[in-house]
């Protein structure tokens, strides 16, 4: 059993449901394995394969299927490449280096030399959007545009959701349901796959407790690309007004937008974030 994971019998059901997820991935696509220095890295790919690369970053807790609604609208322009972070609940090795090192940026380096990708766009969410602004920070060269949903490192981080997630963990389903209902925000009403989703997660998985390390504005003001981030008022895991002040003060070429009554969990961006990915 992967240490990632609370019992044998949840990694296996756990990645059961994903299985018959990317069974119905919308488009035709390839399921690859990259190895990297970190273990092996696993990675959809979609669209025309000389069309200009796109990759994809989830958040914690999460898979590749998170993008599952938007991959069909991306990959009519874009071979896009959907990737499970390490140390979440997909396909790729349960590794968890540090945050707050090089680690990310490496392992990120193996994943498109192994891609054969010099250079893509990057549309990340949450954890992954740390992950895709860490890397622009340190390889500026890699990335071309950048699309950040509710991304971490900008915004004062909160703690309190996520163990008001575990408190709620003896109380079974509903308690968790209901507290994953009420992070997504009044704006956000989550679909019974998903709820059910994320009561297996959150029951059979062990999240990341790590703090992601805050961007500084200095690092923020070198970034030499389009940057686009959106935010929901009512994110319940960052202050999203402190997201969105930040941004629009240090980030030179920023598209920003803060969405009223919506929360952690974004969904309804396919179009616009296509908009900005195609200039």
């Amino acid at each position: 059993m992967s240490t990632i994971y609370k019992s044998a019998a949840g990694e296996q059901e756990i990645q059961r449901r994903y299985q018959e997820a990317l069974d119905g991935w919308p488009v035709p696509a390839e399921r690859l394995r990259v190895p990297t220095r970190e273990g092996e890295t696993f990675v959809v790919a979609s669209g025309p394969p000389d069309a200009p690369p796109l990759v994809l970053l989830h958040g914690s807790g999460a898979n590749t299927t998170v993008w599952q609604g938007d991959a069909a609208a991306w990959s009519r322009h874009f071979r896009t490449y959907a990737v499970d972070i390490i140390g979440e609940p997909g396909l790729s090795a349960p590794s968890r280096p540090p945050l707050a090192s090089d680690a990310y940026a490496l392992w990120l380096d193996d994943v498109l030399d192994g891609l054969g990708v010099t250079a893509a766009a990057v549309v990340a969410t949450s954890l992954g959007g740390w992950l895709a602004l860490d890397y622009a920070v340190r390889r500026p060269d890699r990335v071309t545009r950048l699309a950040l949903l509710c991304p971490g490192g900008l915004g004062k981080q909160r703690v309190g959701p996520l163990f008001k997630v575990l408190l709620l963990r003896p109380l079974g389903r509903r308690g968790i349901r209901r507290s994953a209902q009420s992070l997504a925000g009044r704006g956000t009403p989550l679909p019974e796959p998903v709820l059910d989703q994320v009561v297996l997660t959150f029951t059979q998985f062990k999240p990341r407790t790590e703090r992601l390390p805050s961007f500084s504005d200095d690092a923020l003001r070198g970034l030499d690309l389009p940057v686009l981030v959106i935010a929901g008022t009512d994110d319940a895991f960052f202050d999203s007004a402190g997201t969105v002040r930040r941004a629009r003060a240090c980030i030179p070429d920023a598209t920003v937008r803060l969405l009223p009554g919506v929360g952690h969990a974004l969904f309804g961006q396919t179009e616009a974030v296509l908009e900005f990915l195609r200039g």
